[in-house]
This record gives C-alpha cells, sequence and structure tokens, in this order.
C-alpha cells in the first residue's frame, strides 16, 4: 500500500515537469503564436528567466529576470521574432515569429526556470502565400464575346 502510495506521489511530480509538445502550422511569409506557459502562480518577474531555443539550439529569445536580453539573439530571428509582455505576469511566455520561411520549420523548445518547465512545440510551413508555381490561366473567348470585354 505505501508502495502503491509513493508511486503515485513519483508519477504526479513527472508529470508535471514533463513538457508538452505542440504542433502549430503557419504559411510561408506570414506569422504564427509559438505558445510557452507556465503552470507556476505568484510569479515575480525578477526570478523569471525564459529561454527559447531552435534548431541547432539557435537563441531565438531570452528573457532574463523578466526583461529582453537579445544580445546572443541568432541574426535569423532579429526583428522577427516578438513577444507579449502584458503577459508575462500571466505566465504566458509565447513569441510571435513574423516574415515566416520554410527555414523556419522545425523544433523550438522553450524553457522556463527556475520551475524548470519545457514546452516544445513544431513549427510546419505551409507555402507560399503567393506560390511562384501559381500558372497563368487564360481562357478561350469566343469570337462573338471579344468586344464585349474591352
Amino acid at each position: 500500500m505505501i508502495i502503491g502510495c509513493c508511486f503515485i506521489c513519483l508519477f504526479a511530480v513527472l508529470i508535471n515537469k514533463v513538457s508538452l509538445d505542440v504542433t502549430v502550422e503557419a504559411v510561408f511569409g506570414g506569422s504564427v503564436v509559438l505558445p510557452c506557459s507556465s503552470d507556476e502562480h505568484d510569479l515575480k518577474l525578477q526570478d523569471i528567466d525564459v529561454f527559447w531555443r531552435g534548431k541547432d539550439n539557435a537563441v531565438i529569445y531570452n528573457l532574463i529576470k523578466g526583461a529582453d536580453s537579445l544580445d546572443s539573439q541568432d541574426q535569423r530571428y532579429k526583428n522577427r521574432a516578438q513577444t507579449f509582455p502584458d503577459e508575462y505576469k500571466k505566465g504566458n511566455f509565447s513569441i510571435k515569429l513574423v516574415n515566416l520561411t520554410h527555414t523556419d520549420a522545425g523544433k523550438f523548445i522553450c524553457y522556463i526556470t527556475p520551475s524548470d518547465e519545457q514546452e516544445t512545440v513544431q513549427l510546419i510551413i505551409k507555402g507560399p502565400l503567393c506560390p511562384a508555381s501559381l500558372k497563368h490561366v487564360f481562357y478561350k473567348v469566343p469570337p462573338s464575346d471579344k468586344h464585349s470585354l474591352l
């Protein structure tokens, strides 16, 4: 009985620390919000660090003590990654990526410390808004209707 109780308690603790996997789809050239939130209540921003990482551990965005820290931000994300500062106190550390390209597709990880929370987001880019492969379609106009189009 005691072992069963301990197992349930350990399982509950592990569930709290397991990351969520989310898949998000977006359109080439558009924008997308990558979700990341903390389950912690009574957040003190001065105690919170949030690290967004992409492929090859690229630095997408850092929040250190609740403030932007973009010195080490990967060049590919300069002026393309935005946060929602009004949402920080609610535990929302989502980011918005703009001007999406196909190279943005892949896995993003949000780490929240000191609570050791992690969220993984898989981004799929559907592409392009105006496909280059779009072919012009010409309609054959019957001879009697040619003048009515002018």
